[in-house]
This record gives structure tokens, sequence and C-alpha cells, in this order.
């Protein structure tokens, strides 16, 4: 059965890609492609950097610090 820090350290890689796939899916369908795709890219990077302090303060490495 798969434990909280298999699960976390499962989500650090999908959050990484969920961005550039979200902007190359934007990117094919060709809707608002300059404004919306841009951005997308760095966001699932900032959101697994996010996951990982989130864990690290309030998760249980933070709890026992």
């Amino acid at each position: 059965m798969p434990e909280r820090p298999d699960a976390v350290l499962a989500a650090i890689p999908l959050l990484a890609l969920s961005g550039l796939v979200l902007r190359s899916l934007i990117a094919t369908t060709g809707l608002a492609t300059g404004l919306l795709a841009a951005p997308l890219a760095p966001a699932g990077y900032l959101a697994a950097l996010a996951l990982v302090f989130r864990e690290l303060l309030v998760g249980p490495v933070g709890r026992s610090a």
C-alpha cells in the first residue's frame, strides 16, 4: 500500500510536467496561444516547488524539527 512519502515523490514530477502538458494542449488547439500558454510552463514547476516547501515546513519533517 502506498505511503505518504511515495505519493509526494510521485506528485512532484507530475506537477512539474502539468504546466508543460497544459501549455502544449492549449497550443495545439490554438485558443489563446499568445496570452494563456506563455505563463503555464513555469506554473507547473512552481507548483512542484510549493509542494516540496509545504512538505518540508508543514509535513512530517517540519513537525519533527
